[in-house]
């Protein structure tokens, strides 16, 4: 495969998933009243771009019709969110995100006296 024939297949991708987002985002504003679930915040036609769909399980595949896995979050709620379950994940034991001690040691040749 060429290059151009993978921005070709990129650009593809990326146009189906923007109409898929397009399309669970619609039915969700049409389902919910545009308010923020976490902060409670209004929206109107002026601002309703800062307004995202967050998915429940985290799962963008998961959209059922009912709207069950939806919730209607401002981006600052929104990123919140995301930003706590990384956090989260990072602190859990064993976890595979969870930060590796450092081993770099910036002073050790601080220590050496031969001169």
């Amino acid at each position: 495969m060429g290059r151009a024939d993978a921005d070709k297949l990129i650009a593809e991708a990326r146009r189906a998933r923007q109409d898929k987002d397009r399309s669970y985002r619609a039915r969700a504003l049409k389902m919910f009243p545009w308010i923020c679930g976490v902060c409670g915040r209004e929206f109107d036609q002026r601002n309703i771009q800062q307004l995202t769909v967050h998915h429940k399980d985290h799962n963008h595949d998961n959209n059922p019709a009912d709207g069950s896995n939806w919730e209607l979050l401002c981006i600052y709620c929104h990123d919140n969110e995301h930003s706590r379950d990384q956090v989260a994940a990072a602190t859990v034991p064993g976890s595979p995100q969870q930060d590796k001690p450092g081993t770099y040691q910036p002073f050790k040749d601080l220590l050496n006296t031969e001169e």
